[in-house]
C-alpha cells in the first residue's frame, strides 16, 4: 500500500490514508495465469486497502469505553483491520514476486535454501505441499532469531502469521487464485505459479535485510 503520512488527524490521534499500487503490467502476460484472473484478482487487493481506510477511519471516534473482549465495537474493528490490512500487504508481496522467468533463483539465495532445507527440492517440494495444505497463503520467510529460512502457512489473512517472521516469497492459495483457470486444480496452479516466479524480487527482499 502507498502510505501519505499526515494528511488526516482526528480525536485518536493520525490517521495514514493509504492507496492501492498499480498492478504490474507483466503480469496480465503470465504463463498459466490468465489476464482476467489478475485483472479480478487486483480488484479485490484493492477492496482490502479500500477496507483498510474505512476501518482506520472508524477507529478514530469508535467508543472505547464499551471495550470488551466478547463483543464490542472495538473488538471488531481491531479484528478485521488485521485481516483488511494483512490481506493488502500479503497480495502485494504476492503481486511483486510474480512477473518473473520461474526456473531457480540465483546462487546465494539457492545455498541459503539449501542450508536451511537440506536440498533445494526438499524446499520445492514442502513448499508446494504447504501450499496444498491451508486455505490461505503459503510463505518462504526469514527469521531472524536463528536465522534460517522457513516455511510458514496461514489458513487465513490473520490466521497462522509467524511473529518476526519475514516474508520473502508469497503464495496466495486462496480459491480466488486460481478457480477462474483451474476450477479446483490447484496443483495445477501451483505448477503455474512457480513457472512465473520473479526470483530477482525474493533475491531483493532478502538483500535489503542485510543492510
Amino acid at each position: 500500500m502507498v502510505y501519505f503520512p499526515g494528511q488526516y488527524t482526528g480525536n485518536q490521534g493520525a490517521y495514514t490514508p493509504v492507496t492501492a499500487r498499480p498492478l504490474p503490467p507483466e503480469l496480465l502476460r503470465l504463463r498459466g495465469i490468465s489476464a482476467r484472473n489478475m485483472q479480478e484478482h487486483y480488484k479485490l487487493y484493492q477492496g482490502y486497502v479500500h477496507k483498510t481506510n474505512e476501518i482506520r477511519s472508524l477507529l478514530r471516534t469508535v467508543d472505547r469505553a464499551t471495550a470488551n473482549a466478547t463483543y464490542s465495537p472495538l473488538r471488531a474493528l481491531k479484528v478485521e483491520e488485521s485481516y483488511a490490512t494483512n490481506g493488502a500487504k500479503l497480495h502485494e508481496l504476492y503481486f511483486g514476486n510474480l512477473g518473473g522467468p520461474g526456473g531457480r533463483p540465483a546462487q546465494d539465495l539457492y545455498d541459503f535454501i539449501v542450508r536451511s532445507f537440506g536440498s533445494y527440492e526438499a524446499w520445492e517440494t514442502d513448499f508446494k505441499a504447504s501450499g496444498l495444505a491451508v486455505r490461505g497463503w503459503a510463505t518462504l520467510s526469514f527469521d531472524p532469531d536463528d536465522g534460517f529460512l522457513h516455511n510458514y502457512s496461514m489458513d487465513a489473512h490473520n490466521a497462522g502469521l509467524v511473529v518476526h517472521m519475514i516474508p520473502l516469497l508469497v503464495m496466495d492459495v486462496y480459491e480466488h487464485a486460481y478457480y477462474m483457470d483451474y476450477g479446483t486444480d490447484r496443483k495445477g496452479y501451483i505448477e503455474a505459479f512457480f513457472q512465473n516466479i520473479d526470483w530477482a524480487a525474493v533475491e531483493a527482499r532478502l538483500h535489503a535485510l542485510k543492510h
